[in-house]
């Protein structure tokens, strides 16, 4: 039996109702496959502003630290628009991304069959289905870099720069190089080599850690072409790892393809196997407390939780399973219904998912 503390951030909005189910189902491959989960809930985001006045309380990040994992809702809304930018609700992602050491991203698009028709490219460029992992550099790059404004050639300019370590590197290709074992080991580092020194170091560390990982394909692709591939043909890919910017763009660009923003999970890491597990939809306080919002990103969530953190690929299948099980029954939240499927709401599709467990 396995023992695993997982620290639950709720968070607001619709954060709260579709991490109750991800808790149930969870307890559920708990009991089925024999092991013991225990959940701490803690605060963070709006609700921590209106409980203790601050975004990311000292409380949160021990007890996140002291747990195997992290599930997280989501955070913000406009209730919160007001507060000072410093403690704005999502400067708590970016607390605990940089105290929990969380540098990867990783986000999957994949379109399930039964969906097909919500993805907006011809049926044929996608045909047999869609699955994509993109893993984003989250801590350094263009956002993490020097920026400020000076006296330039043409008057008062802004200036942001771009800057990587090897080690900075090293650590991300490392992750992206061991999921890529876990799927179809192939790999394509994204990058803009022919313009930017940053690239062409990211180029030269994949070119030296390749020969550790003989069984995985490398290979490289300007992330122009990348965008317009991930559009033209979109199933060549199967791990793609890239920068901090270009891994923002493309991974939105990826969730668009799939058709609906409310079936995608993702997952952040450090070194080793801690993790930070959230769907990437918003809050969406415009459907709080009413039934309406899709659980699945969040269940998906902790499907991921249980392969990259836990080592438990036979429970994270479970509930990929189950997941595609009632969208092939035609069970649909309102974000992707459409005539003749049944209609659900967030309580009704993790009892359905929950049946399939």
């Amino acid at each position: 039996m396995g023992e695993y503390k997982i620290a639950v951030i709720q968070g607001d909005g619709i954060g709260p109702e579709v991490t109750q189910e991800a808790v149930t189902i969870l307890k559920a491959i708990g009991e089925k496959f024999q092991h013991n989960f225990s959940f701490e809930y803690v605060l963070a985001g709006g609700c921590a502003i209106d409980a203790c006045g601050e975004c990311l309380p000292k409380e949160t990040l021990a007890a996140c630290k002291a747990a195997d994992s992290v599930m997280l809702g989501a955070v913000g809304g406009p209730k919160w628009d007001s507060v000072p930018n410093a403690q704005r609700p999502e400067k708590a992602l970016l607390g605990l991304r940089s105290e929990l050491g969380l540098f990867s991203n990783l986000r999957p698009a994949k379109i399930y069959d039964a969906l097909a028709d919500a993805c907006p490219l011809k049926a044929e460029i996608v045909d047999g289905g869609l699955d994509i992992l993109i893993v984003r550099e989250l801590t350094g790059g263009i956002y993490f870099g020097e920026h400020g404004y000076r006296e330039g050639k043409y008057g008062e300019e802004a200036y942001d720069v771009e800057t990587y370590s090897e080690v900075e590197i090293k650590r991300i290709l490392n992750n992206a190089f061991d999921v890529a074992m876990q799927r179809n080991k192939k790999l394509c580092c994204v990058d803009k080599a022919n313009v930017l020194e940053t690239s062409r170091l990211w180029r030269k560390v994949a070119e030296e850690m390749k020969t550790d990982y003989p069984e995985v394909a490398l290979s490289y692709m300007y992330v122009d072409n990348a965008a317009m591939q991930l559009v033209r043909n979109p199933k060549q890919f199967d791990v793609i790892v890239t920068s901090n910017m270009f891994g923002d763009i493309l991974s939105d660009e990826a969730s668009m393809i799939t058709g609906s923003i409310g079936l995608l999970p993702s997952a952040s890491f450090g070194d080793g196997t801690f993790g930070m597990y959230e769907p990437i939809h918003g809050s969406a306080p415009d459907i709080a407390g009413q039934n309406k919002a899709n659980p699945i990103a969040a269940i998906l969530s902790v499907g991921m939780m249980l392969k990259y953190s836990f080592h438990l690929e036979t429970e994270a299948a479970a509930i990929e399973n189950a997941v595609k099980a009632v969208l092939e029954q035609g069970m649909r939240t309102p974000d992707i219904y459409s005539e003749g499927n049944i209609l659900l709401g967030t309580r009704e599709m993790g009892e359905a998912i929950l049946k399939h467990i």
